[in-house]
């Protein structure tokens, strides 16, 4: 009886090593990994081209003038406002998390001012309001740098700007004459803004400038009697609040 149940469990065990050897030698089912996704990381580097629009408004230093011959008092401050509007390019480079760049822009603006000048000659005395310095159009080349988190970019700006506009009215009252002339003059700008990608090639941005062109070359000169009797002169300084839209080019 022994020797029949050391028989069955030889038989045993040689049929379970020969099974598992027949398993061994089956093809094997290997599920083929699964690459992972790669989010594309943003950057800002790249051309772009905008086009923006906003409001500007005067803050000018009219420099008033009191002439000890004829007691003409001249050059109050006005600040007016309107609309400008105009276009950009520039380009943009990131390192980490910073950016750098350089942008150019062209603006039209709707900002006149006028100076109003007060002035007692005996036996006269009145008022004469004449054109002041208005700004018609504007531009800028500035240096940008900036930091990013993702796609949002926070940045500061300043550079070169030049504008001008038309100055040349002028007003008689009670023989006294006041002429005026205009020119384009340059000067500075800085500001600062944020700027935010919607997609990879499309662009918003929120800005405010401050420029200063320094004198217009508005020069008024007061005539009494065919008599010359003075000067004055005023800058031009305005601030600018604006919205943009860019369009980034990928692959330079």
């Amino acid at each position: 009886m022994k020797k029949v149940l050391l028989a069955g469990v030889a038989a045993a065990g040689l049929l379970a090593s020969g099974a598992v050897a027949f398993a061994a030698d089956l093809p094997s089912r290997r599920v083929a990994p699964v690459a992972p996704v790669v989010v594309p990381i943003f950057t800002w580097t790249g051309f772009y081209v905008g086009v923006n629009a906003g409001y500007g408004w005067n803050t000018n230093s009219n420099k008033g003038y009191v002439d000890p011959y004829t007691g003409i008092v001249y050059g109050t401050d006005s600040s007016d406002g309107g609309f400008v509007g105009g276009g950009q390019i520039g380009y943009n480079y990131q390192f980490g998390q910073f950016v750098a760049g350089l942008e150019a822009d062209i603006q039209y603006a709707d900002m006149n001012s006028s100076n109003n000048n007060n002035y007692v000659v005996a036996p006269y005395a009145g008022y004469a309001s004449a054109g002041g310095n208005g700004v018609e159009w504007f531009g800028t080349v500035r240096a940008r740098l900036g930091f990013a988190v993702d796609r949002a970019l926070i940045f500061v700006t300043g550079g070169f700007a030049y504008g001008g506009g038309n100055n040349g009215n002028g007003t008689y009252y009670n023989g006294a004459f006041i002429s005026n002339s205009d020119s384009t003059t340059t000067g500075w700008t800085v500001g600062g803004g944020v700027e935010y990608a919607f997609t990879d090639n499309l662009t918003a941005k929120i800005e405010g400038l401050y420029v200063n062109l320094g004198n217009n070359g508005n020069n008024s000169s007061y005539v009494w009697n065919n008599a010359y009797s003075g000067n004055n002169s005023d800058d031009t300084e305005f601030g600018v609040v604006r919205a943009g839209l860019n369009y980034k080019f990928n692959g330079f």
